[in-house]
C-alpha cells in the first residue's frame, strides 16, 4: 500500500514562493514516478510536474515551466515542489500522486496512489 502525505501549502501573495513536500509513509519511492497535480474550484484536475525517483528526471506543464521545480531528497524520502513567482491562477488544491514507473505520465488516470491535498492560495 502506498500512502502519501502532502504539506507546505498556505496563503501567499503574488510573486512569493512556497515549497510543497510529498512523503510516502513507511516506505521509499524507489521505482516510482511521483507527480503533482492541482485542481481549482470548477476546473478539471491539471498536471503540474512529475519526477522519476530513480534518476531524478523531471517533467513540467507549460504553465509552470521556469517557475516551479520538482526535486527529491533521497535521505528524507521526500519529493518537493518549489514554486516561485506564484500567480493568482496558481491557486488550487495541490495533490501528490504516485505510479510505478518509469514513464513520466501526465494523465491523472495513470496514477493509482494519491494524497489528501494541500491548499495553495495566491492573492493578487
Amino acid at each position: 500500500q502506498v500512502q502519501l502525505a502532502e504539506s507546505g501549502g498556505g496563503l501567499v501573495q503574488a510573486g512569493d514562493s512556497l515549497r510543497l513536500s510529498c512523503s510516502r509513509l513507511g516506505r521509499t519511492f524507489t521505482s516510482y514516478v511521483i507527480s503533482w497535480f492541482r485542481q481549482a474550484p470548477g476546473n478539471e484536475q491539471e498536471f503540474v510536474a512529475a519526477l522519476r525517483w530513480n534518476d531524478g528526471v523531471g517533467r513540467y506543464a507549460d504553465s509552470v515551466k521556469g517557475r516551479f521545480t520538482i526535486s527529491r531528497d533521497n535521505a528524507k524520502n521526500l519529493v518537493y515542489l518549489q514554486m516561485n513567482s506564484l500567480k493568482p491562477e496558481d491557486t488550487a488544491l495541490y495533490y501528490c500522486a504516485a505510479s510505478q514507473g518509469p514513464m513520466l505520465r501526465e494523465r491523472s488516470s495513470d496514477y493509482s496512489y494519491w494524497g489528501q491535498g494541500t491548499q495553495v492560495t495566491v492573492s493578487s
